[in-house]
């Protein structure tokens, strides 16, 4: 037996043993997920339980270095850990923007220090963070925000509006993107700075979507005061880091293609019944059938994109066609579980829909291809950086 043969053994052992029967089950809702935090509260003593399982062998973050709280897995390894989850169905013990997107960046570019004091506590889940990236006025144009940030010798002063910051009313810090030299090319004199949501000047305000529901809000800043030692990065040169943790939020984003809880077709049967042991609807059928073969065809280029990442022969902008085409799988599964749910998928308001959740899910999605970077802006990238199209 190779090692990693031996490696995959024992991990499925030991997710048979440790993850908890509801933790094998699908999500029901946002609420299901563990997100960590000052506030943090766990649902189940199952989910509690998965959680400080996963952080005892470092698994929360598993290619992460030991010493700032991971597994020290290898690529091979990690992969072989999420394709035994996905075997047994196991929930993610933490959903983090600091695994997905900050930590990439602070093991790239923090300082020794910086990737001591904040990636154990990612790893931990003390901190549940959000981003500070979008303006009013720059949206796909982001590098013309205007978010300052004036130096005051040992600290900056910030002032300005975010906005589209995810689950900012709920986050306890921030990694920000602030202009420090208003006088530089606008992709120059931006840099990249993390600080704390209770810090005085920092409000936020709900933003409500079209789906009567949103993890979006405003978010204010009004002098304040951020240390010096939270730069990430050189000084005005955030835009170099702000452009590689993107990368790492497209992919992040791109995974909602995959899909989760129960099988397309089992809520179609469901709903609609069966002929012969088939859906009836065979127009239903046939689109259901497709879907899931672009989803697998979907999940074999993640992996792959992957193996090449590892062997540095992938283009950075490979992220974007990942959360474009990721994007549109998603808001296909949506409309093809209005189409499976009936005329249940329409409640709005009842007990018995979870206050129309199927129907606010599909709404959601319409964001999808905006959020990370427009559908758009995406197929430009491609274009210009993965085809090299003329005039692109």
């Amino acid at each position: 037996m190779s090692d990693l043969e031996k490696f995959r053994s024992e991990t499925r052992a030991w997710l048979e043993a440790n993850c908890p029967p509801d933790m094998r089950l699908p999500l029901e809702d946002d609420d299901d997920r563990f997100w960590g935090g000052r506030k943090a509260k766990f649902k189940s003593d199952g989910q509690r339980l998965w959680f400080e399982r996963m952080s005892a062998r470092g698994w929360i973050v598993p290619e992460w270095p030991k010493e700032y709280g991971g597994g020290g897995l290898s690529r091979e390894e990690g992969k072989i850990l999420r394709g035994e989850m996905r075997k047994l169905g196991c929930r993610s013990p933490l959903d983090s923007f600091g695994i997905w997107m900050l930590g990439p960046a602070l093991l790239k570019y923090g300082t020794e220090a910086q990737k001591r004091e904040y990636l154990p506590q990612i790893a931990r889940g003390e901190i549940r963070w959000c981003q500070g990236y979008s303006e009013p006025n720059s949206g796909s144009d982001l590098a013309s925000l205007a978010t300052r940030a004036e130096d005051k010798s040992d600290h900056f002063l910030v002032n300005g509006q975010k906005i589209w910051t995810s689950y900012a009313d709920k986050a306890d810090w921030i990694f920000c993107l602030v202009r420090t030299d208003s006088a530089a090319p606008k992709h120059l004199g931006i840099s990249f700075v993390l600080f704390d949501m209770k810090t005085p000047g920092v409000s936020t305000k709900p933003i409500l979507l079209i789906s009567g529901m949103s993890p979006f809000c405003e978010t204010f800043f009004d002098d304040v005061r951020v240390p010096k030692a939270n730069v990430v990065g050189e000084l005005n040169k955030g835009w170099e880091v702000a452009k590689y943790l993107l990368t790492h939020e497209r992919e992040m984003i791109s995974a909602i293609g995959l899909g989760a809880g129960r099988p397309l077709g089992q809520i179609a049967a469901d709903s609609l019944g069966t002929e012969d042991g088939v859906l009836a609807d065979a127009c239903l059928r046939a689109d259901i059938a497709r879907l899931e073969i672009d989803t697998l065809a979907f999940q074999l280029a993640l992996e792959r994109t992957g193996d090449l990442l590892k062997a540095k022969q992938a283009s950075p902008a490979i992220s974007s066609m990942l959360k474009y085409y990721g994007a549109e799988l998603n808001k296909r599964r949506h409309e093809l579980l209005m189409s499976a749910g009936g005329s249940d998928a329409l409640e709005w308001e009842s007990e018995r829909s979870r206050r129309g959740e199927q129907a606010r899910a599909w709404l959601r999605t319409k964001g999808n291809s905006i959020e990370g970077g427009t559908g758009e802006v995406q197929l430009n990238v491609v274009a210009k950086r993965i085809l090299e199209l003329p005039g692109a």
